[in-house]
């Protein structure tokens, strides 16, 4: 029994994410979601009893598919911690790009907020990396490695909603973000050594 209730909310959250990345998390209802799961109209609230826990096992999920990608780019960029912070962002930018209905369901405040099925825990760890870089790339103390990182973050988060919209591109004149992704990391961790 265990296993079928398994399959079942395995099946209704995988349900979400590709509802999500074809047609945005605004299209996202249980309803749909168990049609698309082949599941009763019924069977979403047995295993999310509100929509914000769907919607917070669909981030959940983002938030996995994204540190799993960043996670690669780092282990394979090599051990300069200022390259593997622009391989950082470089994936990031990417998966933000590929996957824009993940990309802002995963940030809605309102989720992070609600703490359901530990979504803030689930992202922690790609800011915990970020931090990490940050001091290996400047050696500042501790809280000013966390505040760089956390700026940095920012930065990135509003270069991928910017590009998206296509204000970065109309305010700048770039037809390529990774110019603006340098000038991030520089203005965050200094200029590059020559």
């Amino acid at each position: 029994m265990a296993d079928a209730e398994s399959d079942v909310r395995t099946r209704l959250i995988t349900a979400g994410v590709e509802l999500v990345q074809r047609e945005g998390h605004a299209a996202v209802s249980l309803r749909e979601i168990a049609r698309r799961a082949g599941v009763s109209h019924g069977a979403p609230r047995r295993y999310f009893p509100t929509h914000l826990d769907l919607l917070s096992a669909i981030a959940r999920q983002g938030y996995a598919d994204l540190a799993d990608r960043i996670a690669r780019t780092v282990r394979d960029t090599g051990p300069d911690p200022r390259q593997r912070l622009l391989a950082l962002g470089r994936a990031y930018l990417d998966h933000a790009a590929a996957n824009r209905g993940m990309f802002e369901l995963m940030f809605r405040h309102d989720l992070l907020n609600s703490g359901r099925l530990g979504l803030r825990d689930a992202s922690l760890p790609l800011f915990t990396l970020v931090v990490d870089l940050v001091a290996e790339a400047r050696r500042p103390t501790d809280r000013a490695a966390t505040v760089i990182a956390g700026a940095l973050w920012a930065n990135l988060h509003g270069l991928a909603q910017l590009w998206a919209w296509g204000s970065l591109q109309l305010a700048t004149g770039e037809t390529d973000d990774d110019a603006l992704l340098r000038a991030a990391l520089d203005a965050h961790l200094g200029p590059a050594p020559e």
